[in-house]
């Protein structure tokens, strides 16, 4: 019988790229959720401010206050429609491009563009 002490070590150099590609997987998701519901937390703050009668500029910064731990931007935040008035919906869109950082599938994909949309009755 042939000696076999190298095989454990082979097996591990086979699977250990599998292992740390699902760990960056996992890793993406989890970052992925974070700034979903970061822009989800970002959005409904800025509805709320701009359904009491705050101004365009004003909601914007809230929202890019609120989404600090991302890197949110006031150019990523669109409020619409310009002119409220009492009755009416205000709707608060966020664009946030969010990039992979797994070895093979970060250079495949730059980026994806997640979006969260909230709407308000102004008061």
């Amino acid at each position: 019988m042939k000696s076999e002490n190298g095989q454990s070590l082979v097996e591990f150099a086979l699977v250990l790229p599998l292992l740390v590609m699902l760990l960056f997987g996992i890793v993406d998701f989890g970052r992925a959720l974070h700034a979903y519901l970061t822009i989800d937390h970002a959005g409904r703050e800025a509805a709320r401010a701009a359904s009491i009668g705050k101004d365009n500029a004003a909601v914007k910064v809230i929202a890019k206050n609120q989404g600090t731990s991302i890197g949110l931007k006031e150019d990523w935040v669109n409020v619409s429609p310009a002119s409220r008035t009492p009755g009416t919906d205000i709707s608060i869109t966020i664009t946030y491009p969010f990039n992979f950082i797994t070895p093979v599938l970060g250079p495949l994909v730059k980026s994806i563009d997640l979006k969260n949309k909230t709407v308000m009755r102004v008061e």
